[in-house]
This record gives C-alpha cells, sequence and structure tokens, in this order.
C-alpha cells in the first residue's frame, strides 16, 4: 500500500525535478480543454472538471501506486455523469462520487484489484466502444452548431433530437470544429510531445472573438467563469438519498477502479515499470473523495494524459503534481480567458477522444477472435447503447464469467433436489 512518490524520493535529483515539471505542464496544456469539455458534456458547470483534475489529479500522484499515472475526469464517465444528473441532480452526483471514492479506499485496503484481471475484456472493448458512440453523438450538437436546446439523455433520443435541429445546422461551426480536428491530428504526427489540444482550442476561439463570429463560447453559454476556488464541504446525506444513488457509486467506482489499473497496466509496459494495485484502488479513492468534497466530478488514472506525460518525459509522480498544480493555477489566474474558449473546438476535442477511446485500429482483431468473445463485446456494447452503462456491465460480467467457468470445462454442481 505504498505509495510510489515516497518510493522514489529517496533519489530525486534536482533534473529529475526539472524533467518532471516540464513534462507535468505539458499534461495540463493537454489536461485543461479536454476537462472542460468532458465536464460540459456531463451535464455539469465547466469549473467542475477543472477541479477535478486539479484535486483528483492532485491526490492521486501523491498516494498512486504508479510511477507515472495522472488522473482526472475521463470520458468514460461521461455517460454515467450526465444520467446520475439526470436522475439524482448534481448534489445525487457529489454524493455518489464520495460513496465511490470509500468503496475504492476500502477495496484498496481489501487488495481488490487482483479480481480486475478477471473482468472479461470483450467486456471492456464493448462498454468502452459503447460509451465513445454515446459521446460521439452528444458532441454532433456542438460540431454542427445546431439550434436545438439540450441534448436529452438515451441513444435514440439524442439521435431524434438532433434529426429534429438538422434545419439549423451553422457551416462556420462545422468549419471550425474540422479545423480544429486537424489541428489536433496534425500536431500529434509532427510531435507526440506538443500539446496540440489546447493549440487547437485556443486559435479556434481566437478566431471566433477576433471576427466576432456567432458560435457559442463558454461564457457566452455557462456566464463568466468564477475564478475561486471553492470551500469543501460535505453533501447533505440522508439513508434514503445514500441508498437512491448507492447503484451509481458502485458503477462509479468500478470504472474507476477499471480504467485507472488498466491505465497503470499500460504505463508499466511503456516504462518498463511495475504498479502497486492496491495503492493506486485506494488513490482512486482518496481522489474522488476529495474531488467530491470540493464539488468536483468522478476521477480516475487517464490512459491518454499518462501516455501524454510519459511521451513528455515524466518519470515519477512529480509530473502528476504540476500538472494537478498548473491546472489550479489556470483555474484561479485564467478563468476570464477559459470563457472565450468556442464549443465546436471542445467538440472537437471530445470527437477524437471518442474515437481513440474506441480504439477502432483493433477492430478487426475482435473479429477474428472466439465467436463467444465477439458476441459478449456486442451484447455488452448493445446494453450500453440502448439500455445503460448498470446494465450492460452487469449482464456482460455475468456472461463473461459464466463463459470463462464453460471453456474449463467446470463440472456442473449436482443440483438433485434431497430426499425429505
Amino acid at each position: 500500500m505504498k505509495p510510489k512518490l515516497f518510493t522514489i524520493l529517496k533519489d530525486y535529483s534536482l533534473s529529475d525535478l526539472v524533467r518532471d515539471s516540464a513534462a507535468g505542464v505539458t499534461v495540463a496544456m493537454v489536461a485543461i480543454p479536454l476537462s472542460l469539455a468532458i465536464a460540459i458534456a456531463s451535464g455539469a458547470p465547466p469549473e467542475a472538471g477543472l477541479i477535478t483534475a486539479a484535486i483528483g489529479g492532485l491526490l492521486i500522484s501523491l498516494f498512486g501506486g504508479s510511477r507515472v499515472q495522472v488522473g482526472g475526469p475521463t470520458g468514460a464517465f461521461i455517460v454515467v455523469v450526465y444520467a446520475v444528473i439526470q436522475d439524482h441532480g448534481y448534489d445525487g452526483l457529489i454524493l455518489a462520487t464520495l460513496l465511490a471514492g470509500v468503496i475504492l479506499v476500502v477495496s484498496g485496503y481489501l487488495k481488490v484489484g487482483k479480481l480486475v484481471a478477471y473482468v472479461p475484456e470483450a467486456v471492456i472493448n464493448g462498454f468502452t466502444i459503447g460509451i465513445g458512440l454515446l459521446i460521439a453523438t452528444s458532441q454532433l450538437k456542438d460540431f454542427l452548431g445546431l439550434d436545438g436546446g439540450s441534448i436529452p439523455a438515451g441513444f435514440f433520443e439524442t439521435v431524434s433530437a438532433l434529426w429534429g435541429a438538422r434545419d439549423t445546422v451553422a457551416p462556420i461551426s462545422i468549419v471550425l470544429a474540422m479545423g480544429a480536428m486537424v489541428m489536433i491530428l496534425g500536431a500529434r504526427r509532427i510531435s507526440p510531445r506538443f500539446p496540440g489540444l489546447i493549440l487547437a482550442a485556443i486559435l479556434v476561439s481566437f478566431l471566433v472573438w477576433y471576427f466576432a463570429l456567432d458560435v457559442d463560447t463558454i461564457e457566452s453559454r455557462f456566464g463568466e467563469l468564477s475564478g475561486r476556488f471553492p470551500i469543501p464541504a460535505l453533501p447533505s446525506a440522508t439513508l434514503e438519498k445514500i441508498i437512491e444513488v448507492l447503484p451509481s457509486a458502485f458503477i462509479i467506482a468500478f470504472l474507476a477502479g477499471v480504467e485507472s489499473l488498466l491505465s497503470a497496466i499500460v504505463a508499466d509496459r511503456m516504462i518498463g515499470g511495475k504498479h502497486r494495485s492496491s495503492a493506486e484502488l485506494a488513490a482512486q479513492g482518496f481522489a474522488n473523495i476529495g474531488s467530491a468534497l470540493f464539488g468536483g466530478l468522478p476521477a480516475t488514472g487517464a490512459i491518454a494524459r499518462t501516455a501524454t506525460n510519459v511521451q513528455a518525459g515524466g518519470r515519477t509522480p512529480v509530473a502528476g503534481l504540476v500538472h494537478a498544480v498548473t491546472v489550479l493555477a489556470t483555474t484561479l489566474l485564467a478563468s476570464g480567458l477559459i470563457g472565450y474558449m468556442a464549443m465546436p473546438a471542445l467538440a472537437a476535442v471530445l470527437l477524437l477522444t471518442a474515437w481513440n477511446m474506441s480504439e477502432p485500429h483493433k477492430w478487426p482483431s475482435y473479429a477474428k477472435g472466439r465467436r463467444s468473445d465477439l458476441l459478449l463485446l456486442c451484447l455488452t456494447f448493445i446494453l450500453t447503447v440502448t439500455v445503460d452503462l448498470t446494465v450492460a456491465i452487469g449482464v456482460g460480467v455475468s456472461v463473461g464469467l459464466a463463459l470463462r467457468m464453460n471453456r474449463r470445462n467446470i463440472e456442473p454442481e449436482d443440483w438433485t433436489p434431497p430426499r425429505r
């Protein structure tokens, strides 16, 4: 359970600090537009994304079991958070996030992290692709510049609303969003270390401001950002409310645990390290408790930001701490500038995020794998899109474990009724 930070500090040098600081600032430039976009897509205030990146990211790096893991809000939570806010309000989300944090801390101390290996990969792939599709459809309104009010929850309802507003397409929004995509992809191709996300968001937003284009910005839609950091407070909770949001808390805890441990495994492969799963789970718990106390969103280790950290030269949790402090400083000192960010640019960021998290380059290998795995992936995907994530994960894991037991040729129990 010992955090990695406490291990590496024994031999930490000034050159390590310089390298990690540069990587941390680079990751922050990626995290700022992404955190804003995730918060807005989740139906939360824009500042909530930055608070989550600052507080959640700080605690994950401080107590985590990975050398290079960087945490904050992630796209995987958009669908869950949006649904929780719709059903229980923002206060309900804060309570669910706090409870999820407690569940994760307990799971870490009980060393539950090893059980993630038993979650079928087809289930993870299925709900990840499903979430990617839901995120993409939710961003089409701002990408196309549609004027159709708020987007309803549910895939078919969203598609219906978008189709109903098809006559309000704004070509300028499409041009700006496409331009942002080209800049982000071009920057990635030229140099993976270059923070193309923030560059694209700044340039597109500058064009909107300079030419006074009729395009929504964060400030025009949500009002002026406060630029103040919230005072920590416990959410109001009754036993009835706790029972009501508990299923959502378990889903948040499950997603945070799975995504953070998967991200830690990817990071291990990139740097040739080995993470401590129990410490990592506990850190996710502390991060979600801290984020909830400050009014933020669910937090977890983020694969994209962690990979950016490694590519930028980060090799210790100090890089994640610098990332968190940079996001915090930006929140306090540059809130006025953040308000100018154009919505089509943020939509472009999330559409690329949805595409990347779906990992389309792996789809051919899914089709060539076991037929049962492909069917399990499709089942989880369909349930994620058409029902909800809770049902998708529950059914997917149950069916997946049944298939695994069947492959091992385990003899079924003798269910013959006893004589009485």
